[in-house]
Order: structure tokens, then sequence, then C-alpha cells
């Protein structure tokens, strides 16, 4: 049974942080919000807990479309291949930001992305995946939790998301009411932009 972890976004507290990172640490998954909607993830160092999300989400692990969340833009030589100043700048203005910018990815990606020639790297604005993703040391692995229901995509009660979730996951992060509209997709792979999904954040930044 997944714990349900109250903390409030404008002010997140450094006890409640912790034991959400202590979870994380052991392989746990957690699902979490961000400046969109409430997300699954679990950390990116984890094999085996990237195992139990795509399991959760019932996909192959090898064949997963996985975004990278980090806190700040200093993980990105990890990840990605070096970017021209223009990508950068584009960057740099929308993060953190409801978007989820798609970049070439280096070759000796985790082995969960092995397969990827792309990767989706995403910095929301919420002070609270900022702090878990800051005291764990790592990015998170993110991917969204659709609903079942033809009217509603995602849920955006935490109550009910723990309700649905609790048997599957290791913690709920209660961090308030989360949003019904994804972040925008953008591809800068190649020399101009290509927006893939039009969400949350305006096109107007790139």
């Amino acid at each position: 049974m997944a714990e349900f972890i109250k903390i409030y976004p404008e002010n997140p507290n450094d006890k409640e942080i912790h034991k959400v990172v202590e979870v994380l640490r052991k392989g746990g998954v957690i699902i979490y919000p961000s400046d969109t909607i409430y997300t699954l993830g679990c950390d990116i160092t984890n094999y085996k807990a990237m195992e139990r999300v795509a399991k959760i989400k019932k996909i192959k692990l090898e064949k997963n479309t996985f975004s990278i969340v980090c806190n700040d833009l200093s993980h990105l030589s990890d990840y990605t291949k070096p970017i021209e100043t223009k990508t950068f700048k584009i960057l740099k203005r929308s993060f953190p930001g409801p978007y989820t910018f798609v970049l070439p990815a280096v070759n000796n990606m985790p082995k969960a992305f092995k397969k990827r020639k792309t990767v989706g790297i995403r910095i929301p604005n919420n002070n609270i995946t900022l702090e878990i993703i800051k005291q764990l040391g790592n990015p998170l692995v993110s991917t969204s939790i659709y609903d079942e229901d033809e009217v509603i995509e995602y849920t955006t009660d935490p109550e009910l998301i723990y309700e649905k979730w609790e048997r599957l996951v290791d913690v709920v992060v209660d961090g308030g009411y989360g949003g019904n509209i994804a972040s925008t997709v953008v591809d800068l792979s190649e020399t101009n932009p290509i927006v893939i999904r039009e969400g949350k954040g305006s096109i107007e930044v790139l």
C-alpha cells in the first residue's frame, strides 16, 4: 500500500521531501505533481525501478518514451549531445516551465534508454519536484498517468489518484490539485523546432 504524503508547493517541508527521496533511493516508484499533470516516475539510475514503471504502464522497457526530469540544466550534458546556442537560448527561456524538449541523446545513455536516438527533457516549474530531484542528486524519469474516463484525460485530485494507484506505487505525493493539460512537446533535435504536441506551454518561446 502506497504512502500518501502531503507537501505544500509554496514551501516544501524538508522532512517530507526526505521521505520521498529515501523511497526513490530504495528503488521506489512514486506519483508526484508537476507544473502540468501528475506523473509517474522513479530514479533514473535505478533500472529495476524503471522496469516497474514500464510494467505499470504495460509497455516493454526498451520501447519506453519516458522523459528525463531535471531540476536545472546542469544535467543536460549527461544525457544530450552538445547543443547549438540557439537551442540553449530556447531552453533557458522556457525552463522551468510546462515544456518537454526533445534533444539528441548521448551514446552512453542509461541501459533503459540505449535504443533512443533522442530524449525528452523536462524542468517543471514545481517546487516539490525540483526539491525532490535536488535532494536525490539524480534526475527522475517521468511518464503520464492517463485516466480511462472518456471525458477526463488526466485525474487532478491527488486523493482520487491515490485510490486508483495505491497498490501499484510506493508513494503518492499530494501537492494539491494538479492540472489537466500536459506539457507542450517540441522537437529540437533538428535544425528548426517542430511542435509535436501543443499543451500548456506557449509556442511563442520558440
